[in-house]
């Protein structure tokens, strides 16, 4: 595993990162993309590690549309919201940079050991830590201002009252940067967070375009062609709602074997997911 240095002060250091409050005097780096992706445009995209099906699919689709728009997107990699985001952006065959709050050397969770090097891959994995460093629980909120710190803005999609992802947009917001949330059902735990953000002034994202736009730059268009037949009608009840295959086969009238056929064929076209046997639309926003 081949590291590199990024000392403040020195050529290749992120300007963005230099200028918050407490930047950390190194950056270690690995990944096989330069070292000028951490000062390209990039959004953070953060929240719940414990989160939702809806938070996920949120998630997902915003870190694709969001790096097929030209965007890097960071996060942490943590389990949850995290890796959704970075999923997303490596669909969209984009940039994406994870954060880590251990060793340079280390994959934490070791459940994304996978996810890290396919991180590597296309974008960068970054520690203010050297190797060997174990992880421990106060790095992760020190962690989270160089999330905050490389990023033009941060989105934060599912989070708690007293989540971790607060502390990044708290972060964000002491530097001047935009803040942004996913506004959530008011009866959902997860989303006590990011409608709180959004009571105190945070911008709402209801579409990628909502980030774009805090960007100057344009929506993608999508380029896939539309689904037709029976995939046309289970894709507008999904935008709806997500339901589960018997209940679309109620809604729709068709059999419960034409229902299943026609998912598989939006699930790879990428226009809807599936979780504990619940299916959303990718395009719901």
């Amino acid at each position: 595993m081949t590291f590199r240095r990024l000392c403040r002060g020195r050529g290749g250091y992120p300007a963005l990162l230099a200028a918050i409050h407490d930047p950390p005097e190194t950056l270690w780096v690995r990944g096989e993309a330069e070292a000028v992706v951490l000062s390209a445009p990039s959004v953070a995209v953060v929240g719940a590690r414990a989160c939702s099906s809806y938070g996920r699919t949120v998630a997902r689709m915003l870190g694709r549309e969001l790096a097929a728009a030209g965007l890097v997107v960071v996060s942490g990699l943590a389990r949850g919201i995290d890796a959704e985001a970075h999923r997303g952006a490596l669909d969209a065959d984009g940039v994406t940079v994870a954060v880590l709050g251990c060793g340079i050397d280390r994959d934490y969770p070791a459940a994304h050991r996978e996810l890290a090097t396919r991180i590597c891959g296309r974008g960068l994995v970054v520690s203010e830590y050297a190797p060997s460093v174990e992880p421990a629980p106060w790095r992760f909120p020190a962690r989270n201002r160089i999330i905050a710190g490389l990023c033009s803005a941060t989105v934060v999609v599912e989070a708690r009252g007293r989540s971790g992802a607060l502390i990044t947009a708290d972060f964000a917001l002491e530097d001047g940067r935009e803040v942004m949330a996913v506004p959530g059902e008011i009866t959902s735990a997860l989303s006590a967070g990011t409608n709180a953000l959004l009571r105190l002034g945070a911008t709402p994202v209801t579409c990628a375009a909502d980030v774009l736009e805090a960007f100057g730059l344009p929506p993608q268009a999508s380029t896939a062609p539309e689904p037709s037949g029976d995939a046309a009608a289970i894709l507008a009840r999904l935008r709806e709602a997500a339901a589960s295959i018997d209940e679309l086969a109620r809604a729709t009238g068709l059999d419960p074997g034409d229902v299943a056929a026609a998912l598989i064929e939006l699930e790879l076209a990428g226009r809807v997911v599936e979780s504990e046997g619940v299916y959303r639309s990718t395009i719901a926003l």
